[in-house]
């Protein structure tokens, strides 16, 4: 009796750990795994202005321009996350829609440019990842802002039609954590008339910058990502 009372036993604890082991399973999913990455930083369709048809040749560029802030606009990070010794992966993404910046234009070149961003509005799918890389990583509490700012002109295509996508690429200084790198963003660009849209990244070695990746007994993040960036100038009054 003794025996088959312990057999007993024995079944209901493997039972009761089974079921720790799968709702603890569950819980990790529905708190680290669940939800797909959003896509890439890309340029959106944009209808060409009223009073100029699509695919028709634009004037000129020329001037100052102003980003302007507004749905879809944003700069951020793409980092992979790693769990149970490196056997799972996620994409994570964070995003920061406070967001500033001016160009300028002239001669067919982009002579100036400088975009700014709140790191400490970064929001990603996870408020607990958003509150950890406050103090580890990029420890926005301490480095509130990335900045870019352009270091060589940037010759634009001629002959660019309203809603034509071109490839261009930004040189400039990337301060990021504190730290100054030279960098080169491919960028795509577009221009309708009224509003230039570039969308684009560029990787980052988080120890280029001073940062060491978070972990903890959970999840680890690998030691490069990539900044995105998705804006649009309009002309400065």
């Amino acid at each position: 009796m003794a025996k088959q009372r312990w057999q007993s036993s024995a079944r209901w604890t493997l039972v009761a750990v089974v079921g720790v082991c799968v709702l603890g399973g569950l819980g990790f999913y529905w708190f680290f795994l669940r939800g797909d990455a959003p896509e890439r930083a890309r340029l959106p369709s944009r209808a060409a202005a009223t009073t100029i048809a699509p695919g028709a040749a634009l004037g000129s560029p020329d001037g100052r321009w102003q980003l302007t802030p507004g749905e879809g606009i944003f700069v951020g990070y793409r980092v992979q996350e790693q769990f149970a010794g490196e056997t799972i992966t996620k994409t994570a993404v964070g995003r920061s829609i406070g967001v500033s910046g001016t160009m300028t234009i002239s001669g067919g070149q982009v002579t100036a440019a400088t975009i700014e961003a709140d790191l400490t509005r970064l929001r990603s799918d996870q408020a607990r990842r958003d509150d950890y890389i406050r103090t580890a990583g990029l420890e926005t509490d301490t480095y509130r802002t990335a900045t870019f700012t352009l270091t060589q002109p940037i010759t634009l295509p001629t002959d660019v039609a309203a809603g034509q996508q071109v490839q261009v690429t930004a040189v400039g200084d990337l301060t990021l954590h504190g730290v100054t790198k030279q960098v080169e963003i491919p960028l795509q660009a577009q221009w309708d008339g009224t509003t230039i849209d570039l969308a684009g990244g560029v990787g980052i070695v988080m120890a280029d910058y001073g940062m060491t990746p978070p972990s903890n007994s959970i999840v680890s993040v690998a030691g490069d990502g990539e900044l995105e960036l998705q804006v649009s100038f309009t002309r400065a009054s």
